[in-house]
Order: C-alpha cells, then structure tokens, then sequence
C-alpha cells in the first residue's frame, strides 16, 4: 500500500505513529487502560501482534505487553532518537513502527516490556476473532 492510500485508510495520528515514527502523548491511546479479552493486530496490515493475555499495567502511559503472540511478528532496531539509546519495535510484515521493548518488564514473564502506542494497533475482541480470520489465535487469550 502506497503512502497516499495509507493516509486514506488511517487517521492523522495512526499514519504518524506508523510512518513517521511519531508517539501519541502518554496516556492518551484506547488500549493504556484497556483490559478486555482479546489480540492487538497492526492497524497497517492487520498482523497479529499482541495479546491481551500479555498485557499488563507498567504506569508508563502507553499500553505495556511482557511479549508478542510471536517473536518473529515483529522486529527489533537499535534507536539513537532524543539523545538516547532504545529499542524500536517495528511489525515485521507491514514495518510500522510500533514503540520501543525495554527489559523492565515483569521478571516472572521474562522481563521485557513492549511499550506500544495505542494508535499502532487494532483490538479484535475474543467474541470476534473467529470471524475476522484469527481463530487460530484463540489459545493465545483463553
């Protein structure tokens, strides 16, 4: 999809976020205080991404998950921005920039913390994934 067609299909801050490496204020986004059943996919392309199973409360302002559904769903770049250095998570079909995964997360879950801003991602709701084509992905949230 060119740009042009993205700028169409997402709003103003989605197509920031995702293609211009922007981040929404913190705790602005939908899914910061969100806690239903259910998988986070990329807005761009709509790759399963997330799970609410994952998910979990950091206090950091953007919705904060311990891992992705699967590790090769997304991609990791080194990120020199605002003078420091981070990690970028990027989804690995649709190469949108996600947020940053930083390793003060949960110890019993690993450790790791994707903090994903809100605009990047599309909820489906467990009562819907079957019939919007994850049904496969239904073990990762029940």
């Amino acid at each position: 999809m060119d740009k042009k067609d993205l700028q169409q299909k997402l709003d103003p801050l989605a197509y920031a976020v995702t293609q211009e490496n922007a981040t929404e204020q913190p705790f602005t986004g939908q899914y910061d205080d969100f806690y239903q059943k259910g998988i986070y996919v990329d807005v761009v392309s709509g790759e399963p991404l997330f799970s609410s199973r994952a998910k979990f409360d950091a206090g950091c302002g953007w919705p904060a998950f311990s891992q992705p559904i699967k590790k090769r769903s997304v991609k990791e770049k080194a990120d020199f921005s605002h003078g420091m250095h981070r990690t970028e998570v990027r989804s690995k079909d649709a190469d949108s920039h996600l947020g940053h995964v930083f390793n003060d997360g949960p110890k019993d879950a690993g450790g790791l913390r994707y903090c994903i801003n809100s605009a990047a991602l599309k909820f489906i709701p467990v009562t819907e994934m079957e019939q919007a084509g994850y049904g496969d992905y239904l073990d990762q949230v029940e």
